[in-house]
């Protein structure tokens, strides 16, 4: 595992995020995007908008190791593009905050845009490049493959409350991975899954709330979260778990 070089490129007025000079497929997954899918996730060390293409036209994971405060904002941004999120949890009432994001619907009732369902597995809603998919599982630390992603557009988002050592196939199989702050323990077992060498072993020890590292092939990307008004007033300030 080594660390990404990055290429800074300029845009338009909004700015383009930084390009990550990685393996094909993960410059698919991770890097400023031109179509609907692309979500900026967080800013660098000089304040440059860092960019995920989460809803994309091929099958996606990403294995969040963290809190509910990320994998929640990870949501509300794919809504915010268009997605259709489907939240499979057994703690239905944390995740009913995006049900209020949402809003109703024309006829009053609550929008289908967000559905909350229980660990089970259930019919999901067609994806589309008009209607991407994100599939959020929230099981624990040893997630079942009840919604694995089968079809473009279709993104499952894995939530880890901890490291587990039974884990590590989820982990493995991810396109892309953020971790927030890690105890001494679990950095090692993240050692041990992504080989990791002992200084982003103490990274992973000392980060501060409000930051994640974006892992993956040939990736190592620390970022910081930035959150809008409107996401604090819906998900409160930032921090590391619930």
């Amino acid at each position: 595992m080594s660390s990404s070089r990055l290429l800074d490129t300029k845009g338009g007025a909004g700015g383009i995020a930084p390009e990550f000079l990685v393996s094909p497929e993960m410059l698919d997954a991770v890097s400023p995007s031109g179509d609907r899918g692309g979500m900026v996730l967080g800013s660098g060390l000089q304040g440059e908008p860092l960019t995920i293409s989460a809803l994309r036209p091929a099958p996606t994971r990403i294995v969040l190791v963290g809190g509910l405060y990320l994998a929640r904002q990870v949501a509300l941004r794919a809504m915010a593009v268009g997605a259709w999120v489907v939240v499979a949890t057994g703690r239905p009432a944390a995740w009913q905050v995006l049900q209020k994001a949402a809003g109703a619907g024309p006829d009053g009732r609550q929008a289908p845009l967000v559905q909350i369902r229980r660990l089970s597995p259930v019919e999901l809603p067609r994806p589309s490049e008009d209607s991407p998919l994100l599939v959020v599982h929230d099981g624990g630390p040893t997630p079942q493959e009840l919604f694995p992603p089968r079809s473009p557009w279709q993104t499952t988002v894995y939530v880890l409350p901890y490291m587990h050592p039974q884990a590590g196939a989820t982990a493995n199989a991810a396109d892309l991975v953020l971790l927030q702050r890690l105890p001494v323990g679990q950095a090692q077992l993240a050692a041990r899954v992504w080989r990791l060498p002992p200084p982003m072993v103490q990274q992973l020890t000392t980060l501060a709330d409000d930051q994640v590292v974006a892992l993956g092939r040939n990736l190592w990307r620390p970022l910081r979260l930035v959150t809008t008004q409107k996401e604090q007033q819906i998900l409160g300030p930032v921090r590391r778990g619930d």
